[in-house]
C-alpha cells in the first residue's frame, strides 16, 4: 500500500521542491523522505508557522520516478533545473558554481550524505502534482479537521501513523484538489531563492499501514 507523508516547509523557493517543465523534483532536503519514498507514494508539503502562520497547503505531488545514487547530478536531461546543484569532481560531489541554494560542506553531507557512499543522494521525481505555492490556501482545515489538527501539532522529527482515518482524509483532500485544480503549477513560489539552510527543517511525518 503507498505512503503518505507530509511535512511543513520553513521555506518556499522552487529548491526543495523544484517545479519546472511539467516536473516536480525533490532533491535536497528531507533526506530522509528521498531515501524511503517509492513510486506511487504521496507527500503534502504544508507552510510551517514560520513560513504562513496558516499552514496553508503548499503542493501534493505522487512520486512518479525516482533517481538514486546521485544520478540526478550526472544525467544531462537535470543539468538545468535550479536543484541540481551538486556534481562529480572525481570520485566527489562538489556545489556546482553559481548554484542558488545552500553553500556550505554540512549542506552538501545533509543532502546527499558522506563520501564515498553518499546514501543520502536518492532524488524524487512527479509528473502528477498541484504546486500552489504563494497562492496556497488553509481552506483544507475547514473540510479536514483531522488534517487540520495533525498539521498544526506536527514538530520535528518523523512519525509513523496507522490512523486510517487520517490516511482516509489525506486521500480525500488529494481527489478533492485534483477535481478542482487541473492546472499543475497553480502559482508562483512563495519567496526568491536565498543561499541560505532554510530548506533544512526537520518536521516530517509518515503515515502507513505497515
Amino acid at each position: 500500500m503507498p505512503k503518505i507523508y507530509f511535512y511543513k516547509l520553513t521555506c518556499d523557493d522552487n529548491g526543495a521542491p523544484c517545479v519546472q517543465d511539467g516536473l516536480l523534483s525533490l532533491a535536497i532536503c528531507k533526506p530522509m523522505i528521498r531515501k524511503k519514498a517509492q513510486p506511487e507514494d504521496l507527500i503534502f508539503g504544508f507552510a510551517a508557522n514560520s513560513l504562513r502562520a496558516d499552514n496553508r497547503l503548499l503542493y501534493i505531488a505522487r512520486i512518479t520516478g525516482k533517481v538514486r545514487n546521485g544520478d540526478y547530478y550526472v544525467d544531462k536531461r537535470f543539468a538545468g533545473r535550479p536543484d541540481c546543484i551538486y556534481e562529480r569532481c572525481g570520485s566527489r560531489f562538489v556545489q556546482r558554481a553559481g548554484a542558488l541554494y545552500h553553500g556550505s560542506p554540512a549542506d552538501l553531507v545533509h543532502d546527499l550524505g558522506g563520501h564515498p557512499d553518499y546514501p543520502r543522494a536518492h532524488v524524487l521525481l512527479s509528473t502528477d502534482f498541484r504546486y500552489f505555492g504563494a497562492r496556497g490556501t488553509a481552506e483544507y482545515k475547514s473540510r479536514f479537521p483531522l488534517i487540520r489538527e495533525a498539521v498544526e501539532r506536527l514538530g520535528r522529527g518523523q512519525r509513523v501513523h496507522h490512523d486510517q482515518a487520517l490516511r482516509n482524509d489525506l486521500q480525500a483532500l488529494r481527489r478533492q484538489v485534483w477535481q478542482e485544480t487541473h492546472r499543475m503549477v497553480a502559482g508562483p513560489p512563495t519567496s526568491a531563492p536565498r543561499r541560505v539552510e532554510c530548506h533544512r527543517s526537520k518536521s516530517c511525518a509518515v503515515l502507513s499501514d505497515h
